[in-house]
């Protein structure tokens, strides 16, 4: 389903069923495809996409300590499994971001182009390291310290993963990350060096 809004065009559902474009995001996660992720499926998903044991642990106990508590259904207070409902992601939202996904989890593709209209100088197509620091620095919410960790934290996993020989974070990698595609693909690709290996 697409809607428009005053921001420019919006995507509603992915091409994946019924999941929103960052439902779909997180949904790579989900393992066992329960609609919901533990933190064990967070590590298992970090390490299928090629990140060692220690930033896929990190990965696991901080993401899900982050986003399990705003995520939980109606009357639900605490888990200590700390799982991330994925029909509630779009509650996790923290501030400081791109804007690229609204307050429902659609795909603004306007605040996306914005993201390499405003920042990416060196080329067009693709941000450099310090390009991706000035545009954080540009989202920044005063005081909104966790929001700044979380992004350059995202940001910069993202860029050590994903960055070509020059340097170069392409935007087609980062539209394959806002709806979970990339993901997809960095498993297939680690899961087909292996064989070959």
């Amino acid at each position: 389903m697409t809607s428009q809004s005053e921001e420019g065009e919006v995507l509603g559902e992915s091409n994946g069923g019924d999941l929103n474009v960052l439902q779909k995001h997180v949904a790579f996660f989900d393992r066992n495809k329960d609609g919901i992720v533990s933190p064990w499926e967070t590590f298992q998903g970090f390490r299928a996409i090629g990140c060692g044991m220690a930033l896929s642990t990190f990965a696991a106990f901080f993401i899900n300590l982050a986003l399990s508590p705003r995520t939980l259904p109606p009357g639900k207070w605490f888990s200590p499994l700390f799982p991330i409902y994925i029909n509630n992601i779009h509650k996790a939202k923290h501030g400081s971001d791109s804007g690229v996904y609204d307050a429902e989890g659609r795909f603004v593709s306007s605040r996306f182009e914005e993201i390499f209209q405003k920042h990416a100088v060196t080329n067009p197509n693709a941000l450099t390291w310090s390009e991706l620091m000035e545009m954080l620095k540009a989202n920044r919410v005063p005081k909104d310290y966790k929001g700044w960790f979380a992004s350059w934290t995202e940001w910069k996993i993202l860029y050590v993963l994903c960055k070509d020989k020059e340097g170069l974070l392409q935007k087609e990698t980062v539209r394959a990350v806002y709806d979970g595609s990339l993901f997809e693909r960095m498993e297939k690709e680690r899961a087909l060096s292996r064989k070959i290996a």
